[in-house]
């Protein structure tokens, strides 16, 4: 193999989730309001950018039903969820529900902040990058609120938690 041979390579969708899987996440809801209510979607790719200016970013992938509606508004919510919230997860990780139809959530400028998740970070859509199949949303922070002390929802090799 000569130097410029790995050029002609990529590596494949099986081989990223085998290899990258190996790299624990937190895991959040985005939330947003749109046209005709509440709405959010689990995310992984989540992730602190800047303290000064503030600002983190998540990924979309571009098949979300979600982002285009809360992009619309402009500001969203990251729901930074606990380690007892697996089924909250769950319930926004599937796509035609009502995500919201029983949940206790209090509204707020950005977007819902579910109730009894560990933190919400409160957002203006600051940029958004196309990154193949995903976009890159930059969030300007605008407000945080840490809401109790708990371990987090961890997403370990395509399952919850740090099991080896």
């Amino acid at each position: 193999m000569t130097g410029v041979d790995h050029l002609d390579r990529a590596a494949t969708a099986d081989e990223m989730r085998r290899v990258l899987g190996s790299f624990a996440t937190g895991v959040t809801v985005v939330t947003g309001m749109g046209t005709e209510g509440p709405v959010g979607f689990s995310c992984q790719s989540f992730a602190s950018v800047s303290l000064e200016p503030p600002l983190v970013l998540f990924c979309p992938a571009h098949t979300s039903r979600s982002w285009p509606l809360i992009q619309g508004s402009g500001t969203f919510c990251v729901n930074v969820l606990a380690d007892d919230q697996e089924d909250l997860c769950m319930r926004f990780a599937t796509t035609g529900t009502d995500k919201f139809a029983g949940l206790t959530w209090h509204e707020t400028a950005w977007g819902p902040s579910l109730d009894n998740v560990l933190s919400t970070v409160m957002c203006d859509v600051d940029a958004v990058h196309v990154a193949g199949d995903h976009d890159i949303v930059i969030g300007r922070v605008r407000e945080l609120v840490l809401h109790r002390e708990a371990k987090p929802l961890v997403f370990y090799r395509g399952t919850f938690g740090l099991e080896l």
